[in-house]
């Protein structure tokens, strides 16, 4: 820190999220109202301090170019992942009103055998999280899970937490979730690599926090399973297990062959040309979503006014969060334009902190804050480009990574995905505090550590 506004600077931004903080948790505001207070008591203070923006070079900020700049982060943002969000939700929706998780717990159960229960609700977990949201996704498998845990006498906890952190860690770092394409967007970072690390990393990261903390968890804490009485509409015919399974992983597997096509070296092709299009995460999705209205719609009786209501219903559900993703855009450009990324980025040189673990440093400083993943991707993301752009020998792809697991850490009473697990699960805020919030904890700094392994690995491999 050099200029003699920079200590005052941070100190402001400092503030500006301990008032989001309050508006959210203390006040109850709603989450876009509160982003955007922030931002403008976080510009008004900037231009109180005489501070001249990144992009207005040459004269002092004003506070309705303050204004104009959060327009433009929020913009930018929705610009970059909102289609993505529609159709991430479309397929969800779709899959949950055809019985496609039903189907598939059927399947993987026969797979594994009922002796082998955590083994399915982590193939489960998998296989929804990665187009399901987390809260999508959990009430998707919620009946499986209460079932399951029924049928074979384990403990509730055995079965539950593997079931919460493979979607955990789906949702933080692996696209289409709207945290992981915000990134991907923003660090220019490849989609397809962003999943493969994403496996590779998230795995072992949710094996730790799931199935390995819960041998812990089961002998401290013993919740009652709820009753879960709702059933899937009788007139719907139920798909294929290997359609439901074909129609879910199609835009993953799109995804991953443009990938495969840049990586070997055909995108001058027209072979390539035309799996890099196919590949590209919107197309892939759109594909994705069109078959799916034909697999888990048509082809299950639906008519196409009904598919029509879902595809209306599921948009409609995520309005709130298509503001609070703008809104978190929005205050994240503020941040930057105020001079904060700049100032982070001195300190981050200074400290000579990895980027990685700087990276996940700021998402986990905001996701402690804010409560939301999304809102720390988002603002983390773009904190760290100057800083990406400054070291080229970094893989956008493992930052990406890095800020998804920090975006997950310590989740606590200002989550919503808090009150989710604990109204669902029937647990008790301490119950809660102790299951939920340590296994998000433990994704937080297990992803963190296998991350930076694999660029220390992957930087001594040449």
């Amino acid at each position: 820190m050099n200029a003699p506004t920079d200590l005052p600077l941070l100190a402001l931004a400092l503030g500006a999220i301990v008032f989001l903080v309050l508006l959210v948790t203390r006040w109850k505001l709603n989450p876009f109202l509160a982003l955007s207070l922030a931002a403008l008591a976080l510009g008004g203070g900037a231009v109180a301090l005489g501070i001249t923006a990144k992009s207005h070079q040459g004269a002092p900020w004003t506070v309705l170019q303050v204004v104009d700049d959060f327009k433009l982060g929020l913009g930018n943002t929705l610009g970059g992942v909102a289609s993505l969000i529609c159709l991430g939700a479309i397929l969800g929706k779709l899959l949950s009103e055809s019985g496609g998780a039903g189907v598939l717990a059927k399947g993987f159960m026969q797979f594994f055998g009922r002796e082998n229960a955590g083994w399915c609700i982590i193939a489960l977990a998998i296989t929804v999280g990665l187009s399901s949201w987390f809260a999508v996704g959990f009430l998707l498998l919620l009946p499986v899970l209460l079932s399951l845990t029924k049928e074979t006498g384990r403990p509730f906890l055995n079965l539950a937490l593997p079931l919460l952190s493979f979607l955990s860690v789906m949702h933080g770092v692996m696209p289409p979730h709207p945290g992981p394409v915000i990134a991907v967007n923003a660090l220019h970072a490849d989609t397809g690599k962003v999943l493969f690390w994403g496996f590779i990393i998230g795995i072992p990261t949710a094996a730790i926090a799931g199935p390995a903390f819960a041998k812990f968890a089961v002998t401290r804490v013993h919740p009652t399973p709820p009753v879960h009485t709702k059933e899937r509409p009788p007139q719907v015919r139920t798909p294929g297990f290997g359609l439901t399974l074909f129609s879910i992983l199609l835009p993953i597997a799109l995804m991953l062959v443009g990938t495969g096509a840049e990586l070997l070296g055909m995108k001058d092709s027209m072979a390539g040309k035309v799996a890099l299009t196919l590949g590209s995460p919107v197309i892939a999705m759109l594909i994705g979503v069109l078959f799916c209205l034909w697999s888990l719609g048509v082809r299950c009786g639906w008519t196409s006014t009904q598919l029509l209501q879902f595809t209306e219903q599921s948009i409609n559900a995520i309005g709130v969060t298509f503001l609070t993703v703008g809104a978190g855009g929005g205050f994240a450009r503020v941040l930057t334009e105020s001079g904060v990324a700049r100032i982070l980025g001195d300190l981050a040189s200074q400290a000579h902190l990895p980027i990685l673990l700087y990276g996940w440093l700021a998402s986990a400083f905001i996701r402690v804050a804010t409560g939301s993943a999304t809102v720390a991707i988002t603002v983390a993301a773009d904190l760290l480009v100057p800083l990406l752009a400054a070291s080229p020998d970094t893989s956008p792809e493992l930052l990406v990574v890095a800020i998804g697991c920090g975006s997950l850490f310590l989740s606590h009473l200002n989550d919503a995905g808090f009150w989710i697990v604990r109204d669902c699960l029937g647990l008790t805020v301490k119950e809660t505090l102790q299951t939920w919030t340590i296994t998000e904890t433990l994704i937080g700094v297990a992803g963190l550590l296998i991350a930076m392994a694999v660029e220390a690995l992957r930087h001594a491999l040449g």
